[in-house]
This record gives C-alpha cells, sequence and structure tokens, in this order.
C-alpha cells in the first residue's frame, strides 16, 4: 500500500477524473509514502502551514496503471514515486488527517 497527503480541496476539485497534482507537472511524479509513520512525518514537514482539511490516500499499487519507482529520498530512506495520473479506482482508502490549531498532527479519522 502506498500513502498520499493531499489537501481535500484538491483531492474533490477533480472528482472523476484520474488525480493528477502539482508535482505531476512540475517533478514527473506524484510523492507518496511508504507506510503511515513517514506520511505523518511529511504532513508535519510541508503541510503545517497548508489551510483546510487534509486527507491521507491508500493507494493499492497493483491498481495504478502509472509506473511507481522506489527512489532515494533526502533523508537517505526510499519512497515511492507514481510516474503518472492516479487512477481513482486505485484509491483503496481515504483517512482524515486531523491536526491542532498549530497544524501539528494529532491523528487519523475514517473518512465517511
Amino acid at each position: 500500500m502506498l500513502l498520499h497527503v493531499v489537501p481535500e480541496a484538491e483531492w474533490q476539485a477533480g472528482s472523476g477524473d484520474p488525480y493528477r497534482p502539482a508535482s505531476l507537472a512540475s517533478e514527473g511524479f506524484v510523492h507518496c509514502s511508504p507506510d503511515e509513520g513517514t506520511a505523518l512525518a511529511v504532513v508535519e514537514a510541508y503541510y503545517r502551514d497548508v489551510p483546510g482539511p487534509l486527507l491521507l490516500l491508500a493507494l493499492d499499487e497493483a491498481l495504478l496503471t502509472a509506473e511507481v519507482r522506489w527512489e532515494g529520498g533526502a533523508d537517505g530512506g526510499r519512497f515511492p514515486h507514481v510516474y503518472g495520473p492516479v487512477d481513482r479506482a486505485a484509491v483503496v482508502g481515504v483517512r482524515e488527517i486531523r491536526r491542532d490549531g498549530s497544524g501539528r498532527v494529532t491523528g487519523l479519522a475514517p473518512r465517511v
């Protein structure tokens, strides 16, 4: 399972279409995380000032039509990158990332 963090407004904006975050155009791939702890660390590092709800998408790698490459990150770890749009059918779970007033992660909640 691959995990991807996305602002809810961005995810909702293209409902029905394959998901194409800005990083796909600017970097050529969609950033993902290999596990929940890493995904939440990404939120702490890069999303604390992003307004509005954040979602954690669970992607089934076998259902993606785009290539997935596991590549080195700045910290020496390996991260999955999706080299193409994310098929919405590959999203097998969505949870809301709960944050406090300063943007710190406080937990995850199921999305209904």
